[in-house]
């Protein structure tokens, strides 16, 4: 059996700037799944995000349903693991040099280290590294 993929689609307000924000961080569009209306970024190999331009997300929606403005209301938190405490740091640097901003302090629990930042769009973003051992009963 196939491992099961997640696409994530998120409303964004201008495409192209989108599509570079997520390229500046090191992930790639899927140009078989992408057009003027739509870029998918692939995160993982199950993983990709799904940018749709607002008019195409709403037409997946249920008729009537409004999109939320997420740089005023809170739709979804995106949590993605990394590989360690420094991949971490890289990638949520990586996002704020490209145009995010920090979405809430860095979080240190010792065996867990995680940041957050809010894409252009304001979607909500979390990073988290978890010490493997701390997973072993």
């Amino acid at each position: 059996m196939a491992p099961q993929m997640i696409f994530v689609n998120l409303p964004v307000k201008d495409l192209d700037a989108s599509r570079a924000f997520f390229e500046k961080l090191g992930y790639s569009a899927n140009p078989q799944f992408s057009d003027e209306t739509a870029a998918c970024i692939v995160i993982s190999d199950t993983i990709c995000a799904m940018l749709l331009t607002e008019e195409k997300f709403a037409s997946f929606t249920a008729p009537g349903k409004e999109i939320s403005d997420a740089t005023r209301t809170t739709e979804v938190l995106l949590t993605l693991s990394t590989e360690s405490r420094e991949k971490c740091d890289e990638l949520a640097d990586a996002a704020l040099a490209a145009g995010a901003t920090p979405a809430k302090e860095p979080m240190d629990l010792g065996f867990m280290y995680g940041r957050s930042f809010t894409d252009l769009d304001g979607h909500h973003w979390e990073l988290f590294w978890m010490d493997p051992a701390a997973t072993q009963g």
